[in-house]
């Protein structure tokens, strides 16, 4: 029977070789009075078995294809059912399924389709350093891709609106379906939420865990270059929702245009946001982007969602000739294996497009050891002004 008020939900539990915990998580989330589905990834455990005689529905992939392929699956099932929403919990007891409705609850605001994320409150002794710091990596990445500031981008419960979700057609299938899919469904216009829910971290020796951490994380970094590569190329997203009204920043470019510098100049202004928008004036103000440095570095900035004025600004420290100076001297030594000496006309001007290329080799290697030395200046700098008017506030 379907929770009241709620009836076109479904809770999906994805499952591998979970049949310890998984009773327990079943078992609960009928007694929450969810509509409950398992898909089985090609467990070897034959934890079904101990499900078998619940009021739940069954589905069993025939091998094991990844967690996104076990969430799309019961997509697809609970469209079938007649379900237009599903909330997807992890199978190993980590979630309290009582939260389920705090996030129906927040998706009853939202007048479209939208995401809502189940954002864990991570405060355990138990939770792993590693997954805070996997959770804060994926949201600073996540925030660059599509500019969307969500904290926890990682999180296993989440709120999907079905018809959207089989409309994106993620590729990733595994761990990254995760990430991927709420980037690509900022970029279709779908509206995405968070919302606070509890979080059980078991101690080490009783947790079930299938992440691998060379595998994943290897998985991870190539989707985020591909969504980087992706942001940077202006080619128009797949719109799964139109937009009915003009967008905020179009309407403050020609209605308030003072107010529309401020923003420029406050976003993305947090002590890491100007470390990462430095780094990135730095490496592109190295490279021989000539005459056009600007350019490149406001439309980079623009489509990954930096502060443009940090990174403009820090770009002028490559100004020649001391960085395109030394970009050449570099690369001309990883080629020759001696620095160039000569500084006669045949070589520095006669010779242009080797020098060209020596400028972009070296930049290859001075611009991100030099982004790295401001980014960390500026971090420093901006998390003590940070702490210092904190200090001040809280004095008054």
């Amino acid at each position: 029977m379907a929770r009241a008020g709620y009836e076109n939900i479904m809770v999906v539990i994805p499952v591998y070789n979970h049949g310890a915990t998984l009773p327990a998580v079943v078992e609960a989330v009928i007694a929450a009075g969810w509509p409950v589905l398992v898909v089985d990834d090609g467990s070897s455990d034959e934890g079904l078995r101990a499900i078998s005689d619940f009021d739940c529905y069954l589905t069993q992939l025939p091998r094991n294809m990844g967690k996104g392929a076990a969430i799309m699956a019961g997509a697809r099932e609970a469209q079938k059912l007649g379900y237009g929403r599903i909330i997807t919990l992890d199978a190993d007891g980590q979630h309290d399924p009582d939260d389920a409705v705090v996030l129906a609850e927040r998706s009853a605001k939202h007048e479209g389709p939208a995401i809502i994320i189940g954002a864990r409150r991570m405060i355990q002794e138990t939770v792993p350093k590693s997954s805070l710091f996997g959770r804060d990596f994926s949201n600073f990445w996540v925030k660059l891709e599509c500019g969307l500031d969500l904290a926890d981008t990682q999180s296993g419960m989440r709120l999907y609106p079905v018809k959207e979700l089989l409309q994106l057609n993620p590729g990733r299938l595994r761990y990254d379906f995760e990430v991927e899919v709420l980037v690509r469904a900022a970029w279709a216009g779908v509206a995405i939420d968070s919302v606070e829910i509890s979080v059980h971290y078991p101690p080490r020796d009783e947790r079930v865990s299938h992440f691998h951490k060379l595998k994943d994380n290897l998985r991870l970094t190539g989707l985020h270059t591909l969504l980087i590569g992706r942001r940077l190329i202006p080619w128009p997203h797949l719109k799964l929702v139109k937009q009915s009204t003009p967008r905020l920043r179009e309407q403050l470019v020609v209605r308030h245009p003072l107010k529309t510098l401020k923003k420029i100049c406050r976003e993305n202004a947090s002590p890491a946001g100007q470390a990462v928008a430095v780094w990135m004036g730095l490496f592109l103000g190295a490279l021989p982007l000539i005459a056009c440095h600007t350019l490149v570095i406001i439309y980079v900035t623009h489509r990954l969602h930096m502060n443009k004025v940090a990174a403009v600004a820090a770009s002028q420290f490559c100004a020649p000739p001391v960085v395109p100076v030394l970009c050449i001297q570099v690369g001309f030594f990883m080629v020759n294996g001696r620095l160039l000496l000569d500084l006669s006309w045949q070589k520095w001007l006669l010779e242009i497009p080797q020098r060209l290329g020596d400028w972009l080799l070296g930049s290859l290697i001075v611009g991100p050891l030099l982004g790295f030395v401001g980014a960390g200046l500026i971090y420093w700098f901006s998390s003590r002004l940070q702490a210092h008017k904190k200090a001040q506030l809280s004095g008054h």
